[in-house]
Formats: C-alpha cells, sequence, structure tokens
C-alpha cells in the first residue's frame, strides 16, 4: 500500500516545477496553497457524500480524488507521507480519547 502512496507522491513532487498548461498537479501549485486546500475540502466533502449514499465504486473514486489532492497539499507544505504515518504509528495501541486530550495541553 504505502508503494503506490510513495510513488505517486514523486509524481506530484516531479510536477513542482512543471507547466502548468501541461500538467494538473502543476496548475494546482501555480494556482497556491489557498487553491489546494479548497481542493481537498471539495473532495472530502464529496468524499462524504457517496459515503452517504451508499455508493462504494463512487466512494472509492472520491477517496482516491482526497487521498491525491491531500498529497499535493502536504508536498505544498513541505510535508512527505513518511511524516504523517510516523505520526499514525505514534498512535497505534493510544486510546483515541486519551490521545485526542493530549492535544489539549
Amino acid at each position: 500500500m504505502s508503494d503506490i502512496i510513495n510513488q505517486l507522491f514523486e509524481t506530484i513532487l516531479s510536477r513542482k516545477g512543471a507547466d502548468p498548461e501541461s500538467s494538473y498537479t502543476a496548475s494546482l501549485y501555480a494556482k497556491g496553497t489557498a487553491k489546494i486546500a479548497q481542493k481537498v475540502g471539495e473532495e472530502a466533502v464529496e468524499t462524504c457524500i457517496e459515503a452517504l449514499q451508499g455508493n462504494k465504486e463512487k466512494l472509492t473514486q472520491e477517496s482516491a480524488d482526497l487521498l491525491f489532492h491531500l498529497m499535493v497539499l502536504w508536498a505544498d507544505q513541505g510535508l512527505t507521507p513518511d511524516d504523517v504515518f510516523k505520526v499514525l504509528e505514534s498512535r497505534i495501541g493510544v486510546s483515541g480519547i486519551d490521545e485526542k486530550n493530549s492535544r489539549k495541553k
């Protein structure tokens, strides 16, 4: 699974300096962080809608779109999938309630 994430992330990174006319990802970078974040929000809403409608095929497609746009946002902000995976790994075996309460300090 992480191989696919890493391969896609490398492609996303390689588009940073590409021509926005020839690359959708480059066009997102050219529009800036606000547009990238907006796309993440749009894809999140679309993912939720498909979940509520019970359409697994569309939910799968929207989930892929959400992950893609989220990774573009990570790259835009200088994060990597490993940065996010490390946080997730640190939460393994920790109660979700305890973890959330620890962030309030």
